[in-house]
């Protein structure tokens, strides 16, 4: 831990220089932009509310008016209203923009002025809801107006801006019981006279588009707190980042794009896992922000329904439970719009890979208070494994239902099918891949598996339902109940052993077979309060899980097979052994944390912990005579951190956390493990760019896994939990828009994972698959304006350093270096895609299982896609 501190007091030495240039900057742009506002204020006030319509040029402001000091004062004092949805409907003169407001919050006050080609309203006192947290954009809506985009620009201030084609569109309030509603003509060209009646709008709760590379807000943590004031290292893949990188697997969109991960399973695996900070994190995940435990297994992933994916890094026990020290990734699914959605999706590319895929959405009824959305994918694969049944399917179907019972409370039930068949864990050993083999190098396509045996399949059936309720502005309620169904089978010609001649690999047959029914249910209140100068966020709740496995397995005879000269047997010998038990798991996490703001909200300290009870148990289902074994434990996870802003847009922090793990088993001694320990300590520093388009974090942390399982000295069938690992590391990322047209996401991370303490491998020995450094850079640039507007072009570099294949450290695996590429044509509803991966066929290990299975990853590969919204 001291040298995180003393690299962080050289950082802080060393930021001094640019925060003493940046603050005048900062200060004299925050001074200009609500001198601005103001003047927008003087300018506007004035005007009856209801008449108030847009002007075309600076000229054309009207003189301002006298309002009294008192007024202002109570504009001032004015609560901040929520807006709870967007609406945007096509007219006969253009558009109508509705914004509609809770239940009981002021009426919104906009400020207007035309910028170039764009119409900027200005609406203080106001934020967004939950649900629109990430802000609205609606691109091309109607003819003459390119897109309609509403943003947080800060606390207690959003903002409009409606993008015309030539120049700014015009804009006029209609009278409306408590929503702001204007109508919006493009060009400006006369809007027609709207009667002067009151317009009923229901809330929408409208999803974000995320339609740029920086998400400001994110979920992970159930506070919907902005990232640059969590004390940790959150970080943000919206959907267009993987769409654009065309992505397929989840472990890519995760390790292509966020420091500090990197792939944790073999290529062409079902489970897609991932390491972050050094350690597996598959087992558990966040789905919408609720805890999705598996005691067992984790469960495969497709992105035809995720709308983007939130890591927060470290052991957040205190959010999901029971993880890895790692981290957790949060999924986020798509969710109804009432703006109508039809999009249809193909494409094609190498080894015969074939997708199509489409995505509706939109109201169910007049009053459009309940919506829908339906996305559905069909996906097959070849691979570049030179044998028959090693190809890749995929099918899912993911219907959502939502349904706004009132303005404060809304229902939604959601769906899931997922039908997954892949190759069965394909790897060669190292000698001939990595290390050098007498007999020559393995062919890179060579399969010593049985295609006629081999593969895995699984169906993953889920259904739940997500209760929303909002008592005022500040205190609300959540219940979320799901289940969920997952049937695996694998099936492999297990190898056991390379024999001396370097080139006979020893082989047996397994079966396993899994029928999971998971069930999870959670609560929390959130709420907002006052206590003095103190400003106060609670977050309080509880989770409950409970699983159920039916396990089965098998196992055969096989026999060997020549490395070099395969020759498939067509299946496995006869069964040797096999099993037939019932595993189950329960949970039960109750969690209470504080955020307290002070000094203008500069200074913000997180208290929290949870106390989480859990149980585990195993039962012979063929052996009646056998005793059904159990283990509960129970386990404290606090969460501390402190974080100053600097500036507006700069920020400072540290934090402290705890994660823990159940550990089923015995000792010797036939006692019961106690739950393994993760615990950190982490210092960074976050900055917002380029009027918040550009969003960077830099972290350094210290993490220790305590009471590893390790073999007793004593006994090396029993062990003992004297294990210990730990990694230290730093992590820069940089994410957003540089220019206009110009995104980028970069990242650059250093990870020291080693052993502190083992009975079997030595002290100082490296984790296996972890890299010290990786650097991912990948960014796009798209044409706005001219004959060319929406031809884009993109550019990726993913550096993968060298890594150890097993934690015995008995080969390493090199470097890499993959290039991709992509050019894309986007205009109107029809966008269009050549994506290009491992672009100079780079040959290199992705993930080493162990010295037996190593995974090579895809040569080179193309892939054609179009999709049309209509």
């Amino acid at each position: 831990m001291n040298w995180v501190k003393y690299s962080f007091f050289l950082f802080q030495l060393s930021l001094l220089p640019l925060l003493i240039s940046i603050n005048p900057v900062v200060a004299e742009t925050k001074s200009d932009w609500r001198s601005q506002r103001a003047t927008r204020s003087e300018s506007f006030r004035g005007a009856h509310p209801l008449n108030l319509t847009a002007v075309n040029s600076v000229q054309d402001i009207p003189p301002r008016h006298q309002v009294s000091t008192s007024a202002i004062d109570l504009l001032a004092q004015a609560p901040v209203t929520r807006v709870t949805g967007v609406e945007v409907n096509q007219t006969n003169s253009g558009l109508e923009v509705i914004l509609q407001t809770a239940a009981g919050g002021q009426r919104l006050v906009p400020l207007i002025l035309p910028e170039g080609k764009n119409l900027v309203v200005d609406i203080l006192d106001a934020t967004l809801g939950f649900d629109l947290r990430n802000g609205v954009t609606k691109t091309n809506p109607v003819e003459g107006i390119k897109s309609v985009a509403l943003t947080k620009v800060d606390e207690s201030s959003i903002r409009l801006t409606i993008t015309g084609g030539s120049k700014a569109p015009s804009a006029e309030i209609i009278p409306s019981r408590q929503n702001l509603v204007l109508s919006v003509t493009p060009e400006g060209n006369t809007a027609q006279t709207k009667p002067d009646e009151e317009i009923e709008v229901i809330a929408t709760g409208e999803a974000a588009d995320n339609n740029d590379y920086f998400v400001p807000d994110v979920g992970v943590t159930r506070t919907n707190t902005p990232i640059i004031d969590t004390p940790g290292t959150v970080r943000v893949i919206p959907r267009q980042i993987f769409e654009d990188q065309g992505t397929t697997e989840f472990r890519d969109a995760l390790s292509r794009n966020a420091a500090g991960v990197v792939t944790g399973g073999s290529p062409r695996s079902q489970f897609n896992n991932v390491k972050i900070r050094g350690f597996d994190v598959s087992s558990n995940s966040l789905v919408n922000g609720i805890p999705e435990t598996f005691f067992t297994l984790s469960t495969p992933r497709d992105l035809s329904n995720i709308e983007r994916l939130e890591i927060l890094s470290g052991p957040a026990s205190i959010v999901g439970g029971q993880i890895s020290p790692g981290g957790i990734v949060n999924v986020v699914t798509k969710q109804p719009s009432l703006s109508p959605l039809y999009e249809l999706s193909a494409s094609y590319g190498s080894f015969n890979t074939v997708q199509g895929a489409f995505d509706f959405s939109g109201p169910l009824n007049d009053s459009k208070t309940v919506a829908y959305r339906l996305n559905a994918s069909i996906y097959h694969s070849g691979t570049f494994i030179d044998a028959d049944n090693v190809d890749i399917e995929r099918f899912s179907i993911a219907p959502v239902i939502s349904w706004q019972i009132g303005k404060q409370t809304k229902l939604s039930f959601e769906g899931l099918y997922f039908d997954n068949r892949t190759p069965q864990r394909v790897g060669l050993p190292a000698r001939g891949t990595v290390l050098d083999n007498p007999n020559g190098e393995i062919p890179r396509d060579q399969f010593v598996g049985e295609p006629d045996f081999d593969g895995s399949t699984n169906k993953l059936t889920q259904i739940g339902y997500d209760l929303e309720h909002s008592f005022s502005d500040n205190w609300s309620l959540r219940h979320v109940f799901r289940y969920m169904n997952f049937q695996n089978e694998q099936k492999e010609a297990f190898v056991n052993e390379l024999q001396d001649d370097l080139r006979t690999l020893e082989r047996s047959g397994d079966l396993f077979i899994d029928d999971i029914n998971n069930y999870q249910a959670t609560a929390y209140v959130t709420g907002k309060f006052e206590t003095g100068k103190i400003n106060h966020e609670l977050l309080a709740g509880v989770d409950y899980v409970f699983e159920e496995d039916f396990f089965e397995s098998e196992f055969f005879e096989a026999e060997s097979i020549d490395l070099f000269k395969p020759e498939f047997a067509g299946g496995v010998g006869e069964s040797i052994d096999s099993s037939n038990v019932l595993q189950t798991g329960n949970g039960l996490g109750i969690y209470l944390q504080d955020q307290l703001k002070t000094f203008d909200n500069r200074l913000i300290f997180v208290l929290g912990g949870r106390v989480d009870f859990v149980g585990s148990s195993s039962e012979d289902l063929v052996d009646e005579s056998s005793e059904k074994e159990s283990q509960d434990d129970s386990a404290f996870s606090p969460r501390v951190g402190v974080l100053y802003k600097l500036a507006d847009n700069i920020s400072l922090y540290g934090s402290f956390s705890r994660s823990f793990k159940q550990e089923i088993g015995r000792s010797l001694n036939n006692e019961t493990f106690e739950p393994s320990r993760g615990t950190q300590y982490e210092v960074g520093a976050k900055a917002d760019w380029l009027n918040k388009r550009l969003s960077t974090t830099l972290a350094f942390y210290d993490l220790t896994q305590t009471n590893v399982l390790t073999e007793d000295p004593d006994d090396p069938e029993f062990e003992i939990q004297t294990g210990e690992q730990n990694s230290q590391g730093i992590e820069l990322q940089t994410t957003g828009e540089i220019l206009p047209g110009w995104s980028v996401v970069a990242s650059y991370a250093y990870t020291n994972a080693e052993i502190i303490q083992d009975n079997v491998f030595a002290v100082g020995n490296s984790l296996a698959n972890v890299p010290e450094n990786t650097v991912n850079l990948w960014n796009t640039y798209t044409i706005s304006e001219g004959d060319l507007s929406g031809l884009g072009f993109g550019l990726g570099l993913f550096y993968v350093g060298s890594r150890e294949g097993d934690l015995d450290n008995s080969f390493q695996l090199d470097d890499y270096l993959r290039t991709d590429a992509a050019i894309y044509y986007r205009r109107d509803k029809l966008d269009l895609a050549l994506n290009f991966k491992n672009l100079f066929d780079v040959d290199y290990v992705e993930f080493a299982d162990d010295d037996l299975r190593v995974g090579l990853a895809d040569p080179f590969t193309a892939e054609f896609s179009a999709s049309y919204k209509f």
